[in-house]
Protein backbone atom coordinates (compact mmCIF):
# COMPACT_ATOMS: atom_id res chain seq x y z
CA UNK A 1 0.00 0.00 0.00
CA UNK A 2 1.50 3.49 -0.67
CA UNK A 3 1.60 5.88 1.86
CA UNK A 4 0.93 9.12 1.29
CA UNK A 5 2.07 10.79 4.81
CA UNK A 6 5.05 10.71 6.29
CA UNK A 7 5.24 11.51 10.35
CA UNK A 8 8.74 12.13 12.13
CA UNK A 9 9.41 13.36 15.96
CA UNK A 10 12.56 15.23 14.32
CA UNK A 11 12.29 18.85 13.17
CA UNK A 12 14.22 20.11 10.32
CA UNK A 13 17.28 21.86 11.27
CA UNK A 14 16.45 25.22 9.06
CA UNK A 15 13.62 27.54 9.27
CA UNK A 16 11.97 30.00 6.52
CA UNK A 17 11.28 33.50 7.03
CA UNK A 18 9.51 34.80 5.12
CA UNK A 19 9.00 39.01 4.30
CA UNK A 20 5.54 40.54 3.52
CA UNK A 21 7.22 41.44 -0.03
CA UNK A 22 7.30 37.54 -0.51
CA UNK A 23 11.02 37.10 0.02
CA UNK A 24 11.95 33.71 1.92
CA UNK A 25 15.23 33.47 4.01
CA UNK A 26 16.57 30.37 5.48
CA UNK A 27 18.69 29.94 8.49
CA UNK A 28 19.52 27.73 11.08
CA UNK A 29 16.33 27.24 14.10
CA UNK A 30 16.87 28.88 16.95
CA UNK A 31 18.76 31.47 15.24
CA UNK A 32 18.32 35.14 16.21
CA UNK A 33 16.13 37.97 14.33
CA UNK A 34 19.51 39.81 13.86
CA UNK A 35 20.86 36.72 11.60
CA UNK A 36 18.41 37.42 9.35
CA UNK A 37 18.82 41.05 9.65
CA UNK A 38 21.91 41.56 8.15
CA UNK A 39 21.55 39.36 5.08
CA UNK A 40 18.45 41.33 4.27
CA UNK A 41 19.57 44.38 5.14
CA UNK A 42 20.16 46.86 2.23
CA UNK A 43 22.95 49.22 1.87
CA UNK A 44 20.39 52.22 1.27
CA UNK A 45 18.04 51.07 3.73
CA UNK A 46 17.14 52.36 6.43
CA UNK A 47 18.61 50.29 10.03
CA UNK A 48 16.70 47.65 10.69
CA UNK A 49 16.50 47.75 14.36
CA UNK A 50 13.08 45.31 15.15
CA UNK A 51 10.55 43.08 13.26
CA UNK A 52 7.08 42.29 13.03
CA UNK A 53 6.83 38.64 13.39
CA UNK A 54 3.45 36.72 12.95
CA UNK A 55 1.52 39.72 14.21
CA UNK A 56 3.84 40.24 17.33
CA UNK A 57 6.57 42.91 17.24
CA UNK A 58 9.67 41.22 18.39
CA UNK A 59 13.65 42.01 19.19
CA UNK A 60 16.48 41.43 17.17
CA UNK A 61 17.84 39.19 19.70
CA UNK A 62 14.11 36.97 19.65
CA UNK A 63 15.20 33.33 18.48
CA UNK A 64 13.30 32.03 15.47
CA UNK A 65 12.30 28.71 16.46
CA UNK A 66 9.59 27.86 13.54
CA UNK A 67 9.25 28.88 10.11
CA UNK A 68 7.15 32.86 10.05
CA UNK A 69 6.58 35.32 8.47
CA UNK A 70 7.57 39.10 9.01
CA UNK A 71 7.68 42.73 8.42
CA UNK A 72 10.95 45.05 9.30
CA UNK A 73 11.13 47.76 11.32
CA UNK A 74 13.12 50.36 10.54
CA UNK A 75 14.64 53.90 11.92
CA UNK A 76 12.05 54.69 9.66
CA UNK A 77 8.81 53.42 11.57
CA UNK A 78 7.18 54.65 14.79
CA UNK A 79 8.12 51.55 16.76
CA UNK A 80 11.72 51.62 15.06
CA UNK A 81 12.35 55.42 16.13
CA UNK A 82 11.06 54.04 19.29
CA UNK A 83 13.70 51.28 20.07
CA UNK A 84 16.49 53.29 18.90
CA UNK A 85 15.67 56.78 20.66
CA UNK A 86 15.63 53.72 23.91
CA UNK A 87 18.56 52.11 23.26
CA UNK A 88 20.71 55.94 22.92
CA UNK A 89 19.08 56.54 25.95
CA UNK A 90 20.75 53.18 27.75
CA UNK A 91 24.02 54.05 25.64
CA UNK A 92 24.01 57.67 27.17
CA UNK A 93 23.03 56.38 30.97
CA UNK A 94 26.18 53.60 30.39
CA UNK A 95 28.45 56.46 29.11
CA UNK A 96 27.35 58.84 32.17
CA UNK A 97 28.08 56.24 34.60
CA UNK A 98 31.33 55.56 33.37
CA UNK A 99 32.40 59.14 33.32
CA UNK A 100 30.74 60.85 36.27
CA UNK A 101 29.74 57.74 38.63
CA UNK A 102 28.88 60.57 41.34
CA UNK A 103 26.62 62.37 38.98
CA UNK A 104 22.88 61.85 38.26
CA UNK A 105 21.67 61.98 34.72
CA UNK A 106 17.85 62.86 33.95
CA UNK A 107 16.28 62.49 30.16
CA UNK A 108 14.08 65.55 30.71
CA UNK A 109 11.81 65.98 27.65
CA UNK A 110 11.90 65.78 23.98
CA UNK A 111 12.61 68.58 21.38
CA UNK A 112 11.39 69.14 18.12
CA UNK A 113 13.98 68.76 15.71
CA UNK A 114 14.72 65.00 17.22
CA UNK A 115 16.21 64.26 20.69
CA UNK A 116 16.10 64.92 24.17
CA UNK A 117 17.02 67.37 27.04
CA UNK A 118 19.29 66.36 29.46
CA UNK A 119 19.78 67.65 33.17
CA UNK A 120 22.54 66.97 35.14
CA UNK A 121 22.87 66.55 39.40
CA UNK A 122 25.01 66.37 41.56
CA UNK A 123 28.25 67.34 39.73
CA UNK A 124 29.77 71.14 40.64
CA UNK A 125 30.00 72.15 36.72
CA UNK A 126 29.04 70.84 33.10
CA UNK A 127 30.73 72.23 30.77
CA UNK A 128 31.98 71.56 26.61
CA UNK A 129 35.24 69.37 28.07
CA UNK A 130 32.87 67.23 30.23
CA UNK A 131 30.49 66.85 27.29
CA UNK A 132 33.31 66.09 25.07
CA UNK A 133 34.36 63.38 27.43
CA UNK A 134 30.94 61.93 27.33
CA UNK A 135 30.44 61.94 23.57
CA UNK A 136 33.93 60.54 23.34
CA UNK A 137 32.98 57.89 25.69
CA UNK A 138 29.93 56.88 23.91
CA UNK A 139 31.67 56.56 20.39
CA UNK A 140 33.42 54.53 21.80
CA UNK A 141 30.89 52.01 23.12
CA UNK A 142 29.49 51.55 19.70
CA UNK A 143 32.88 51.32 17.95
CA UNK A 144 33.58 48.92 20.59
CA UNK A 145 29.88 47.63 19.59
CA UNK A 146 28.69 45.72 23.19
CA UNK A 147 26.37 43.93 23.51
CA UNK A 148 23.00 45.18 25.61
CA UNK A 149 22.09 41.37 27.44
CA UNK A 150 18.27 41.29 27.78
CA UNK A 151 17.93 39.44 31.89
CA UNK A 152 14.71 38.35 33.66
CA UNK A 153 14.70 38.90 37.05
CA UNK A 154 11.87 38.32 39.97
CA UNK A 155 10.68 41.90 40.96
CA UNK A 156 12.02 41.67 44.61
CA UNK A 157 15.54 41.50 43.09
CA UNK A 158 14.88 44.14 40.93
CA UNK A 159 13.64 46.34 43.80
CA UNK A 160 16.78 45.24 45.78
CA UNK A 161 18.69 46.35 42.98
CA UNK A 162 18.12 49.68 42.67
CA UNK A 163 17.15 50.45 46.40
CA UNK A 164 21.14 49.49 46.52
CA UNK A 165 21.88 51.71 43.81
CA UNK A 166 19.97 54.67 45.38
CA UNK A 167 17.34 54.14 42.59
CA UNK A 168 14.37 55.86 44.62
CA UNK A 169 11.97 56.92 41.82
CA UNK A 170 12.78 53.31 40.51
CA UNK A 171 11.80 51.96 43.62
CA UNK A 172 8.91 53.88 43.89
CA UNK A 173 7.41 52.61 40.83
CA UNK A 174 8.12 49.41 41.29
CA UNK A 175 6.71 48.76 44.40
CA UNK A 176 3.20 49.36 42.30
CA UNK A 177 3.86 46.68 39.69
CA UNK A 178 1.54 43.85 39.37
CA UNK A 179 3.73 41.05 37.21
CA UNK A 180 6.28 39.00 38.83
CA UNK A 181 8.97 39.90 36.97
CA UNK A 182 10.70 42.64 35.06
CA UNK A 183 12.94 42.81 31.98
CA UNK A 184 16.51 44.43 32.85
CA UNK A 185 19.44 44.95 29.57
CA UNK A 186 22.58 45.05 30.96
CA UNK A 187 26.05 46.55 29.33
CA UNK A 188 29.48 47.01 30.71
CA UNK A 189 27.86 46.24 34.72
CA UNK A 190 25.15 49.03 34.00
CA UNK A 191 21.78 47.54 34.94
CA UNK A 192 18.44 49.39 34.21
CA UNK A 193 14.62 49.04 32.80
CA UNK A 194 13.48 50.58 30.09
CA UNK A 195 10.08 50.63 28.83
CA UNK A 196 10.06 48.91 25.74
CA UNK A 197 12.46 46.63 23.41
CA UNK A 198 16.06 47.56 22.35
CA UNK A 199 18.61 47.01 19.67
CA UNK A 200 20.76 44.26 19.92
CA UNK A 201 24.28 45.90 20.94
CA UNK A 202 25.74 49.51 20.85
CA UNK A 203 26.77 49.59 17.15
CA UNK A 204 23.25 50.12 15.99
CA UNK A 205 23.50 53.65 17.85
CA UNK A 206 25.60 55.47 14.64
CA UNK A 207 23.58 58.60 14.77
CA UNK A 208 23.93 60.62 17.47
CA UNK A 209 25.21 63.99 18.51
CA UNK A 210 25.65 65.99 21.82
CA UNK A 211 24.86 69.82 22.19
CA UNK A 212 25.19 71.83 25.35
CA UNK A 213 22.22 74.03 26.46
CA UNK A 214 21.04 75.91 29.16
CA UNK A 215 21.09 74.23 32.22
CA UNK A 216 22.10 71.12 30.70
CA UNK A 217 22.61 68.98 27.44
CA UNK A 218 20.62 68.09 24.39
CA UNK A 219 20.90 64.60 22.96
CA UNK A 220 20.36 64.32 19.14
CA UNK A 221 18.81 61.67 17.05
CA UNK A 222 17.58 60.93 13.80
CA UNK A 223 14.37 62.12 13.00
CA UNK A 224 11.93 59.11 11.14
CA UNK A 225 11.99 61.34 7.65
CA UNK A 226 15.91 61.45 7.90
CA UNK A 227 17.11 57.99 9.72
CA UNK A 228 20.25 58.49 8.87
CA UNK A 229 20.99 62.41 9.47
CA UNK A 230 20.82 64.45 12.06
CA UNK A 231 19.02 67.78 11.80
CA UNK A 232 20.36 71.29 12.79
CA UNK A 233 19.45 72.08 16.69
CA UNK A 234 16.35 74.62 16.82
CA UNK A 235 16.24 76.80 18.68
CA UNK A 236 13.25 76.44 21.22
CA UNK A 237 13.35 79.20 23.93
CA UNK A 238 9.60 79.30 25.01
CA UNK A 239 9.27 75.36 24.65
CA UNK A 240 12.01 74.99 27.12
CA UNK A 241 10.45 77.68 29.67
CA UNK A 242 7.06 75.98 29.35
CA UNK A 243 8.66 72.30 30.09
CA UNK A 244 10.68 73.91 33.23
CA UNK A 245 7.39 75.72 34.28
CA UNK A 246 5.56 72.58 34.48
CA UNK A 247 8.89 70.60 36.20
CA UNK A 248 7.86 73.33 38.72
CA UNK A 249 4.48 73.11 38.80
CA UNK A 250 5.24 69.20 39.20
CA UNK A 251 7.27 69.82 42.56
CA UNK A 252 4.59 72.02 43.93
CA UNK A 253 2.85 68.75 43.84
CA UNK A 254 4.79 66.55 44.87
CA UNK A 255 4.45 64.73 42.12
CA UNK A 256 8.23 64.32 40.17
CA UNK A 257 7.39 60.74 38.56
CA UNK A 258 5.00 58.20 38.41
CA UNK A 259 5.37 56.08 41.60
CA UNK A 260 4.88 59.54 43.65
CA UNK A 261 1.30 59.97 41.58
CA UNK A 262 0.44 56.78 42.44
CA UNK A 263 1.41 56.86 46.11
CA UNK A 264 -1.06 59.81 45.74
CA UNK A 265 -3.58 57.94 44.55
CA UNK A 266 -3.20 55.10 47.15
CA UNK A 267 -2.92 57.21 49.75
CA UNK A 268 -5.88 58.46 49.32
CA UNK A 269 -4.55 62.08 48.59
CA UNK A 270 -5.08 62.17 44.36
CA UNK A 271 -8.03 65.07 45.12
CA UNK A 272 -5.43 67.15 46.95
CA UNK A 273 -3.45 66.68 43.21
CA UNK A 274 -6.17 66.86 41.07
CA UNK A 275 -7.53 70.33 42.59
CA UNK A 276 -4.01 71.89 42.73
CA UNK A 277 -3.43 70.79 39.16
CA UNK A 278 -6.51 72.50 38.15
CA UNK A 279 -6.12 75.26 39.59
CA UNK A 280 -2.25 75.98 38.69
CA UNK A 281 -4.30 75.55 35.04
CA UNK A 282 -6.28 78.83 35.99
CA UNK A 283 -3.71 80.39 37.39
CA UNK A 284 -2.08 80.26 34.01
CA UNK A 285 -4.93 81.08 31.76
CA UNK A 286 -5.48 84.36 34.36
CA UNK A 287 -1.63 85.09 33.48
CA UNK A 288 -2.70 84.86 29.86
CA UNK A 289 -5.87 86.73 30.05
CA UNK A 290 -4.33 89.93 32.18
CA UNK A 291 -1.63 89.90 29.18
CA UNK A 292 -4.04 90.50 26.99
CA UNK A 293 -6.10 93.14 29.13
CA UNK A 294 -2.81 94.86 29.45
CA UNK A 295 -2.61 95.34 25.74
CA UNK A 296 -6.13 95.09 24.10
CA UNK A 297 -5.62 98.77 22.99
CA UNK A 298 -3.37 96.81 20.55
CA UNK A 299 -4.69 93.56 20.33
CA UNK A 300 -7.64 92.80 17.93
CA UNK A 301 -6.79 88.92 17.20
CA UNK A 302 -5.92 86.14 19.60
CA UNK A 303 -5.05 83.29 17.07
CA UNK A 304 -4.77 79.82 19.04
CA UNK A 305 -2.81 77.11 17.63
CA UNK A 306 -2.05 73.29 19.10
CA UNK A 307 -1.63 69.77 18.18
CA UNK A 308 -4.49 67.40 18.21
CA UNK A 309 -5.94 66.58 21.68
CA UNK A 310 -4.08 69.39 23.11
CA UNK A 311 -7.56 71.10 24.82
CA UNK A 312 -7.99 74.00 22.47
CA UNK A 313 -11.10 74.55 22.44
CA UNK A 314 -11.99 73.90 26.56
CA UNK A 315 -9.01 76.46 26.72
CA UNK A 316 -10.31 78.77 24.10
CA UNK A 317 -13.56 79.08 26.04
CA UNK A 318 -11.36 79.55 29.64
CA UNK A 319 -9.64 81.84 28.19
CA UNK A 320 -12.91 83.82 27.05
CA UNK A 321 -14.87 83.64 30.55
CA UNK A 322 -11.39 85.28 32.27
CA UNK A 323 -11.39 87.80 29.31
CA UNK A 324 -15.22 88.93 29.93
CA UNK A 325 -14.26 89.26 33.98
CA UNK A 326 -11.88 91.37 32.62
CA UNK A 327 -14.69 93.97 30.47
CA UNK A 328 -13.13 92.64 27.79
CA UNK A 329 -15.65 90.67 25.20
CA UNK A 330 -14.48 87.80 22.73
CA UNK A 331 -15.83 86.74 19.57
CA UNK A 332 -14.72 83.20 18.14
CA UNK A 333 -13.92 83.09 14.73
CA UNK A 334 -14.03 79.39 13.01
CA UNK A 335 -11.48 78.82 11.17
CA UNK A 336 -12.81 75.88 9.27
CA UNK A 337 -15.70 78.38 7.75
CA UNK A 338 -13.13 79.63 5.70
CA UNK A 339 -12.41 76.63 3.80
CA UNK A 340 -12.40 77.06 -0.20
CA UNK A 341 -14.93 74.95 -1.93
CA UNK A 342 -14.20 71.28 -2.26
CA UNK A 343 -13.44 71.31 -6.01
CA UNK A 344 -10.26 74.19 -5.53
CA UNK A 345 -8.80 71.75 -2.48
CA UNK A 346 -4.97 71.46 -3.41
CA UNK A 347 -3.93 67.92 -3.68
CA UNK A 348 -1.15 65.79 -1.90
CA UNK A 349 1.21 64.16 -4.59
CA UNK A 350 -0.95 60.99 -4.37
CA UNK A 351 -3.92 62.82 -5.72
CA UNK A 352 -5.94 63.03 -2.35
CA UNK A 353 -7.15 66.43 -1.60
CA UNK A 354 -5.06 68.31 1.05
CA UNK A 355 -7.56 70.02 3.16
CA UNK A 356 -4.48 70.59 6.03
CA UNK A 357 -2.62 72.85 3.53
CA UNK A 358 -2.73 76.56 4.14
CA UNK A 359 -4.06 76.97 0.59
CA UNK A 360 -7.03 74.93 1.50
CA UNK A 361 -7.99 78.34 3.49
CA UNK A 362 -9.79 81.34 1.57
CA UNK A 363 -7.24 83.41 3.01
CA UNK A 364 -8.41 86.28 0.60
CA UNK A 365 -11.95 86.05 2.63
CA UNK A 366 -10.00 85.54 5.76
CA UNK A 367 -8.12 88.76 5.94
CA UNK A 368 -11.16 90.64 4.19
CA UNK A 369 -13.45 89.81 7.11
CA UNK A 370 -11.05 90.02 9.41
CA UNK A 371 -10.53 93.63 8.63
CA UNK A 372 -13.97 94.85 8.72
CA UNK A 373 -14.58 93.11 12.10
CA UNK A 374 -11.52 95.46 13.89
CA UNK A 375 -12.79 98.68 11.93
CA UNK A 376 -16.26 97.77 12.88
CA UNK A 377 -18.26 96.88 9.82
CA UNK A 378 -20.71 94.82 9.89
CA UNK A 379 -20.00 91.14 8.23
CA UNK A 380 -21.77 88.41 6.36
CA UNK A 381 -19.75 85.68 7.60
CA UNK A 382 -19.10 82.52 5.86
CA UNK A 383 -20.23 79.26 6.45
CA UNK A 384 -18.77 75.73 5.02
CA UNK A 385 -20.95 72.85 4.45
CA UNK A 386 -18.95 69.95 4.83
CA UNK A 387 -21.63 67.70 3.04
CA UNK A 388 -21.56 69.51 -0.26
CA UNK A 389 -18.22 71.14 0.17
CA UNK A 390 -19.69 74.55 -0.54
CA UNK A 391 -19.57 77.87 1.18
CA UNK A 392 -22.59 79.29 1.85
CA UNK A 393 -23.22 82.42 3.72
CA UNK A 394 -23.71 82.12 7.64
CA UNK A 395 -24.23 84.62 10.34
CA UNK A 396 -23.78 88.19 10.26
CA UNK A 397 -21.85 90.18 12.56
CA UNK A 398 -20.45 93.35 14.16
CA UNK A 399 -17.84 93.89 16.90
CA UNK A 400 -17.97 96.76 19.45
CA UNK A 401 -15.24 98.57 20.03
CA UNK A 402 -12.90 97.09 22.23
CA UNK A 403 -14.27 93.21 21.20
CA UNK A 404 -11.25 90.75 20.00
CA UNK A 405 -11.57 88.10 17.72
CA UNK A 406 -10.48 84.56 18.83
CA UNK A 407 -9.18 82.46 15.97
CA UNK A 408 -8.66 79.30 16.49
CA UNK A 409 -7.14 76.67 14.34
CA UNK A 410 -4.01 74.48 13.24
CA UNK A 411 -2.39 76.91 10.92
CA UNK A 412 -3.20 79.81 13.89
CA UNK A 413 0.45 80.61 14.19
CA UNK A 414 1.39 80.49 10.52
CA UNK A 415 2.79 84.51 9.79
CA UNK A 416 1.33 83.53 6.55
CA UNK A 417 -2.45 83.42 7.90
CA UNK A 418 -3.42 87.09 7.90
CA UNK A 419 -0.78 88.76 6.11
CA UNK A 420 -2.94 91.92 5.91
CA UNK A 421 -3.62 92.17 9.48
CA UNK A 422 -0.39 94.34 11.36
CA UNK A 423 1.06 91.29 13.56
CA UNK A 424 1.39 94.16 16.86
CA UNK A 425 -2.33 93.54 16.39
CA UNK A 426 -2.46 90.00 17.29
CA UNK A 427 -1.41 87.94 20.16
CA UNK A 428 -0.19 84.29 19.27
CA UNK A 429 -1.21 81.47 21.93
CA UNK A 430 0.80 77.76 20.98
CA UNK A 431 -0.94 75.05 23.53
CA UNK A 432 0.18 71.10 23.68
CA UNK A 433 -0.14 68.95 26.43
CA UNK A 434 3.77 69.35 26.92
CA UNK A 435 4.28 65.92 29.29
CA UNK A 436 6.78 66.37 32.38
CA UNK A 437 5.75 63.55 34.27
CA UNK A 438 8.18 60.65 33.52
CA UNK A 439 7.82 56.86 35.16
CA UNK A 440 11.30 57.96 36.15
CA UNK A 441 14.62 59.68 35.25
CA UNK A 442 15.55 57.15 32.38
CA UNK A 443 12.38 56.62 30.95
CA UNK A 444 9.98 59.48 29.60
CA UNK A 445 6.83 59.75 29.07
CA UNK A 446 5.93 60.69 25.33
CA UNK A 447 3.68 63.97 24.81
CA UNK A 448 2.30 62.25 21.97
CA UNK A 449 1.37 59.88 23.55
CA UNK A 450 -0.72 61.30 26.26
CA UNK A 451 -2.33 62.74 23.35
CA UNK A 452 -3.47 59.89 22.01
CA UNK A 453 -4.58 58.29 24.67
CA UNK A 454 -7.11 61.71 25.06
CA UNK A 455 -8.24 61.26 21.55
CA UNK A 456 -9.04 58.12 21.57
CA UNK A 457 -11.39 58.19 24.56
CA UNK A 458 -12.87 61.37 22.73
CA UNK A 459 -13.42 59.72 19.44
CA UNK A 460 -15.31 56.93 21.24
CA UNK A 461 -17.62 58.76 23.19
CA UNK A 462 -18.15 61.78 20.39
CA UNK A 463 -17.57 59.87 17.11
CA UNK A 464 -17.92 56.60 17.83
CA UNK A 465 -14.94 55.59 16.53
CA UNK A 466 -12.97 52.43 17.82
CA UNK A 467 -9.42 52.40 19.21
CA UNK A 468 -8.59 50.82 16.17
CA UNK A 469 -9.76 53.24 13.59
CA UNK A 470 -8.22 56.35 16.00
CA UNK A 471 -5.12 55.03 16.15
CA UNK A 472 -5.01 54.09 11.92
CA UNK A 473 -6.03 57.48 11.30
CA UNK A 474 -2.78 59.04 13.97
CA UNK A 475 -0.23 58.92 11.50
CA UNK A 476 -1.57 61.09 9.03
CA UNK A 477 -2.74 63.48 12.08
CA UNK A 478 0.95 63.46 12.99
CA UNK A 479 2.26 64.22 9.67
CA UNK A 480 0.36 67.13 9.47
CA UNK A 481 0.98 68.53 12.70
CA UNK A 482 4.51 67.98 11.78
CA UNK A 483 3.98 70.28 8.35
CA UNK A 484 1.56 72.91 10.12
CA UNK A 485 1.68 73.30 13.51
CA UNK A 486 5.46 72.32 14.76
CA UNK A 487 7.79 74.46 12.64
CA UNK A 488 5.72 77.74 13.98
CA UNK A 489 5.29 77.13 18.05
CA UNK A 490 8.07 79.18 18.63
CA UNK A 491 5.99 82.12 16.89
CA UNK A 492 3.79 82.37 19.66
CA UNK A 493 3.36 85.07 22.57
CA UNK A 494 2.74 82.46 25.16
CA UNK A 495 2.60 78.79 25.48
CA UNK A 496 -0.13 77.20 27.47
CA UNK A 497 0.93 73.49 28.68
CA UNK A 498 -2.19 71.67 29.22
CA UNK A 499 -1.09 68.67 30.59
CA UNK A 500 -2.33 67.51 34.06
CA UNK A 501 -0.37 65.57 35.94
CA UNK A 502 -3.20 63.02 37.17
CA UNK A 503 -4.76 62.82 33.89
CA UNK A 504 -2.86 59.19 32.34
CA UNK A 505 -4.62 57.64 35.40
CA UNK A 506 -8.07 59.07 35.38
CA UNK A 507 -8.10 58.19 31.27
CA UNK A 508 -7.00 54.19 32.15
CA UNK A 509 -10.19 53.04 32.95
CA UNK A 510 -11.74 54.89 30.34
CA UNK A 511 -9.40 54.11 27.70
CA UNK A 512 -8.04 50.23 28.61
CA UNK A 513 -11.43 48.47 27.83
CA UNK A 514 -11.39 50.13 23.97
CA UNK A 515 -7.60 49.71 23.46
CA UNK A 516 -8.50 45.68 24.41
CA UNK A 517 -10.55 45.83 21.73
CA UNK A 518 -8.26 45.70 18.65
CA UNK A 519 -7.79 42.60 16.94
CA UNK A 520 -4.61 40.90 16.61
CA UNK A 521 -2.65 40.37 13.83
CA UNK A 522 -3.02 44.21 12.80
CA UNK A 523 -0.84 47.20 12.97
CA UNK A 524 -2.97 49.22 15.09
CA UNK A 525 -3.09 45.84 17.48
CA UNK A 526 0.83 46.29 17.98
CA UNK A 527 0.40 49.94 19.03
CA UNK A 528 -2.60 48.75 21.23
CA UNK A 529 -0.62 46.47 22.98
CA UNK A 530 2.05 49.16 23.52
CA UNK A 531 -0.05 51.39 25.42
CA UNK A 532 -1.82 48.90 27.41
CA UNK A 533 1.94 47.89 28.83
CA UNK A 534 2.80 51.58 29.19
CA UNK A 535 -0.81 52.27 31.35
CA UNK A 536 0.18 48.81 33.51
CA UNK A 537 3.01 51.49 35.52
CA UNK A 538 -0.37 53.47 36.34
CA UNK A 539 -2.80 53.09 39.20
CA UNK A 540 -6.31 54.04 38.20
CA UNK A 541 -8.62 57.04 39.19
CA UNK A 542 -12.23 58.15 38.76
CA UNK A 543 -13.21 60.95 37.53
CA UNK A 544 -15.09 62.07 40.48
CA UNK A 545 -13.10 65.00 41.35
CA UNK A 546 -12.23 66.25 37.62
CA UNK A 547 -13.80 69.96 37.74
CA UNK A 548 -16.17 70.67 35.40
CA UNK A 549 -14.68 73.29 33.32
CA UNK A 550 -11.35 71.19 33.69
CA UNK A 551 -9.56 70.29 29.93
CA UNK A 552 -9.85 67.33 30.45
CA UNK A 553 -13.67 67.09 30.44
CA UNK A 554 -13.20 68.00 26.61
CA UNK A 555 -11.90 64.75 26.10
CA UNK A 556 -13.91 62.28 28.99
CA UNK A 557 -17.29 64.00 28.65
CA UNK A 558 -18.97 66.05 31.22
CA UNK A 559 -17.72 69.71 30.58
CA UNK A 560 -19.93 72.20 31.43
CA UNK A 561 -18.36 74.09 28.51
CA UNK A 562 -19.32 71.99 25.86
CA UNK A 563 -22.42 74.35 25.18
CA UNK A 564 -20.67 77.62 25.99
CA UNK A 565 -20.85 80.43 24.13
CA UNK A 566 -19.84 84.31 25.04
CA UNK A 567 -21.22 85.71 21.63
CA UNK A 568 -24.39 87.40 22.33
CA UNK A 569 -25.66 90.21 20.43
Amino acid sequence: MKQDFYFTTTPRPDVELTLDDGRIFTGKRGAKLEKFAKVIQGEDQPQIVGMVLDGSLRELTYPLQKDGVASLITMADADGARIYRRSLVFLLEVAFKHCFPEGLLTIDHSVSSGGYHCQIHNLNGFDRAELAKLDTYMQKLVQDDIPFVRETIPLQEAIDYFNAAGETDKVSLLKYRQRPDLVLYRANNVRDYHHGYMVPSSGYLKWFELELVDEGFVLRFPRRHTPNEIEPLGKFPTLLKTFKEYGEWLNKLGIPSVGALNDAIQTGHIDEVILVSEALHEMQISKIADQIYDNHDRIGVILIAGPSSSGKTTFSKRLSIQLVARGVNPFALEMDNFFVDRSKTPLLPNGNKDYESLRAMDLERLNHDVKALLAGQEVQLPHYNFISGMSEDGKIARLSKGDIVILEGIHGLNPSLLRDIDPANTFRIYISCLTQLNLDRHNRISTTDTRMLRRIVRDARDRGYTASQTIARWESVRVGEKRHIFPYQEHADVMFNSALAYEISTLKPLVEPLLRQVSFGTMEHIEAKRLLKFLEWFLPTTTEYVPDNSLLREFIGGSILTDFSMWQR
